[in-house]
């Protein structure tokens, strides 16, 4: 496993939001100790985002774990193709869809097509975002401000309106917040507050979902290195650094967090966020 004692931090051009196949040092997507035990055999899930980071390691752990899987990206082709690849060697069935989640067209699209080609929905996770720094908050533009929030959670509330009338008994919804959420980040306040209504929106929700027993949780990943990371900040010579464990994490340290939460195992969880953030201690 990579850590902060083996990561190159220098990039190539990675372009936005950030395409993995040219980044210097690959994340971690599996261990290969990972073993799967059918915890999510016969499984449909939706992973926005799924082409790279996070995204791709939550894909191939559930399709290890038995699940076919659909991802959305935004038009990291290479990184999909591979991400489709590695799901497909589990012996799961993988659709892509390429396309901006801030058109509604599209996500209605996308819903119609992966019910129309499996049958069904049984796990969302919303997990897409972007992020600006912006060392000057009064610099924030209108226009970043409108793509971070539009892109980080209108598109994810309007395309679980979209999955809800699909989802059953036992469903999930398991949203990507941040540690962000709960104590901030001076160069990302837009994308900060972004992950705060996520966190709010992923209690709510569930507490409206609860007597239907479609189960709403999400995962709060610290220091995690994925694409978007070099892709979008400057300074990342001592990224993750700061955590009492002293690295940034790997894809594969957060993606357990998603089966825990897609699978039986969490049936008595709803409303919750699982913190994967190398130590920090998070109150409130």
């Amino acid at each position: 496993m990579s850590d902060t004692a083996t990561i190159e931090k220098g990039k190539e051009d990675l372009g936005r939001p950030g395409l993995e196949a040219n980044m210097i040092t690959k994340p971690e997507t599996i261990k290969s100790s990972y073993r799967g035990s059918d915890k999510l055999k016969g499984k449909i899930a939706l992973i926005t985002g799924g082409d790279s980071g996070i995204g791709r390691a939550v894909a191939v752990h559930y399709a290890r774990e038995g699940a076919h899987i659909a991802i959305t990206y935004l038009n990291e082709n290479e990184d999909a193709e591979t991400t489709k690849k590695m799901v497909e060697e589990e012996g799961v069935k993988c659709l892509t869809f390429s396309g901006d989640l801030r058109n509604h067209d599209f996500s209605n699209d996308l819903v119609k097509k992966v019910v129309d080609t499996y049958g069904g929905i049984d796990i969302l996770v919303n997990n897409a975002a972007t992020q600006y720094t912006q060392e000057d908050f009064s610099e924030i533009s209108l226009d970043h401000l409108k793509e971070t929030f539009d892109t980080n959670i209108v598109a994810m509330i309007y395309l679980t309106q979209q999955v809800y009338p699909h989802l059953k008994k036992g469903s999930r919804i398991i949203n990507t917040t941040s540690i962000t959420s709960y104590r901030g980040n001076k160069v990302l306040v837009d994308y900060s507050s972004t992950k705060g209504a996520i966190t709010s929106f992923t209690r709510a929700l569930s507490s409206q979902l609860a007597e239907k027993n479609i189960l709403v949780n999400g995962v709060a990943p610290g220091p995690i290195w994925t694409p978007l990371i070099p892709a979008t900040m400057d300074d990342i010579e001592d990224f993750g650094e700061d955590t009492p464990l002293g690295r940034c994490g790997q894809p594969s340290e957060v993606a357990p967090a998603y089966v825990y939460l897609a699978s039986e195992d969490s049936s008595y969880m709803t409303g919750q966020v699982m913190h994967i953030n190398g130590g920090e201690i998070i109150g409130g």
